[in-house]
């Protein structure tokens, strides 16, 4: 775990610090004890010397007093006594504070043989100063000669062979204290300084060498994390982050790739979307194009049929009132010829009234409110007795019509009276636009599950650029309008959505001045239609 190795280095690092810490603070206390010491030493040293003066003066000045008999050098005497036993008391005082503040074996013998001369010094002084009593008592007595000997052999015996090699040793002592106390001080700064550069050393490699290697943990992972967003961020959200490691750059790479993945999810959701979305508006896009393409369709369409209606309406009202004007306007006319007018009136009525019924039906049928009476019929007998009517219409115009029917019957589910209707629109217009003496042939198939009627002539035929327009309401081809002016152009229409009514369909081919043959497919009756009805 990087968390791991970094809490170590820290530790570690920590520990050099410590380390060092640690040296500095003993480093200091020996500095401080060894200058302590060799201040101690110096202080010694000078005490000795001052005891060596004030010992020197004190015994100069009883010898001056004994030799010079000279009364007044008692105060001298007295003075330079305390003083020595000033300088005695301040040795003395030195070494037991000395002694007080030593914490060492070496320091207690140091101080131990301090006290011991310190000692063996006052012990001299005491037992000078019984000496020079004694001296004094010799001279005090008359015995001068005595005293100057005791005296010189005191000066002799006492100072110079005991009291100047005490000074001298105690003076050597401290010096030589003093020297030590510098060597272990210069010693202790030259190992303080090695010690001190070999941790420093050691650290900075430690520094070095964890550095490089925190850096080596560090550096692959963080680029692959900087190479992965700069891949997230253009787009790229099925690059993944490998990392083979089980560290915390690990972990994030793991929820990182797991992020980069909901991300694809909900933008393949998106993209899903947004397809399903433009899907739709493009359907309702098509299909308004559609509606606004049959409004057109319809506002044309309603225009010309108005037009149509104020053509074929303003006909027969014209003549009628016409008619019933002349008539009216006649004062003598026998009930014959009354009788003759409003026959004509009356069969120009019936002409618009089936004008007016053909144009009720097409808009019941558009607005899917025509109704149906549904039941279970022969098709095949129900096309025998419409083609007998069939003959009769032809037999005007010399034509024959033939019927090819199956011997079984074709069952359909359809309106009886609508079908008939359907097929009387078919064979009028076969006998009304076929030539003097042709022919019209009508057949009846099943194949699957429809039946296949077709009506076939030999008239004027269709253009083939009128062929897609037939079935529109009041639409004539051309030929047909110069061969009979009296349709109305509702009459296939009215035959296409009475087809669309039963589910089937009905179609056309012709060519111009050979014929037409018109198809008409129904579905048979299926078993579950049978049984329900």
């Amino acid at each position: 775990m990087f968390r791991f190795r970094l809490a170590v280095v820290i530790a570690v690092s920590f520990g050099f610090v410590l380390f060092l810490g640690f040296i500095l603070h003993w480093g200091s206390n020996r500095v401080e004890l060894y200058f302590q010491r060799s201040q101690t030493a110096y202080e010694t040293f000078d005490h000795y010397e001052q005891l060596s003066q004030e010992a020197y003066r004190h015994f100069k000045q009883r010898m001056d007093r004994l030799i010079t008999e000279n009364p007044v050098a008692e105060t001298g005497v007295q003075s330079s006594k305390q003083h020595l036993y000033e300088a005695m008391d301040e040795l003395r005082n030195t070494a037991i504070n000395t002694q007080a503040a030593g914490d060492s074996t070496e320091d207690w013998q140091d101080n131990r043989a301090e006290l011991e001369r310190v000692a063996r010094f006052t012990a001299f002084l005491e037992a000078s100063e019984y000496r020079f009593d004694e001296v004094e008592r010799l001279h005090q007595q008359g015995k001068r000669d005595m005293a100057v000997l005791a005296l010189s052999k005191f000066s002799e015996e006492e100072i110079d062979g005991k009291f100047q090699p005490l000074i001298d040793a105690a003076i050597d002592a401290e010096r030589e204290k003093a020297r030590q106390a510098k060597e272990e001080l210069e010693g202790l700064l030259a190992q303080s300084r090695w010690l001190a550069i070999l941790a420093s050393l050691i650290a900075a490699l430690f520094s070095l060498a964890s550095g490089v290697l925190l850096f080596r943990g560090v550096r692959k992972p963080i680029e692959a994390l900087m190479n992965g967003t700069d891949e997230i961020a253009s787009g790229n959200l099925i690059h993944r982050i490998a990392l083979d490691t089980r560290d915390e750059f690990a972990y994030l790479a793991a929820h990182f790739n797991e992020m980069a993945q909901k991300l694809e999810l909900q933008q393949e959701k998106l993209r899903e979307g947004r397809a399903v979305l433009e899907k739709k508006v493009a359907e309702r896009t098509f299909e308004l194009h559609q509606l606004n393409e049959e409004l057109k369709r319809m506002d044309i369409e309603r225009c010309e049929f108005l037009a149509d209606i104020s053509h074929e309406l303003r006909t027969p009202i014209t003549v009628i009132r016409g008619e019933a004007e002349v008539t009216l306007r006649e004062d003598e006319l026998d009930a014959e010829a009354y009788k003759d007018a409003l026959q004509r009136i009356a069969e120009l009525s019936m002409q618009l009234g089936k004008y007016v019924n053909d144009l009720l039906f097409l808009a019941r049928a558009e607005t899917a409110n025509m109704q149906f009476e549904w039941d279970r019929l022969d098709l095949a007998e129900l096309v025998a007795g419409t083609v007998e009517d069939f003959q009769v219409m032809a037999q005007e115009n010399s034509i024959s019509v033939s019927l090819n029917a199956p011997a079984e019957p074709v069952w359909v589910l359809c309106d009886k009276q609508r079908l008939r209707q359907m097929l009387f629109i078919l064979g009028d217009n076969a006998c009304r636009y076929s030539k003097p003496g042709g022919h019209i042939a009508v057949d009846l198939s099943t194949d699957g599950g429809e039946a296949c009627l077709s009506v076939s002539d030999q008239g004027i035929g269709i253009p083939v650029q009128d062929l897609e327009r037939i079935f529109d309401r009041n639409f004539r081809s051309k030929n047909a309008r110069h061969l009979r002016d009296d349709g109305t152009g509702l009459g296939l229409p009215m035959a296409k959505s009475i087809m669309k009514a039963h589910g089937g369909r009905i179609t056309v081919t012709s060519t111009e001045n050979s014929g037409s043959k018109f198809t008409v497919t129904l579905p048979l009756i299926s078993a579950e239609q049978d049984n329900a009805i």
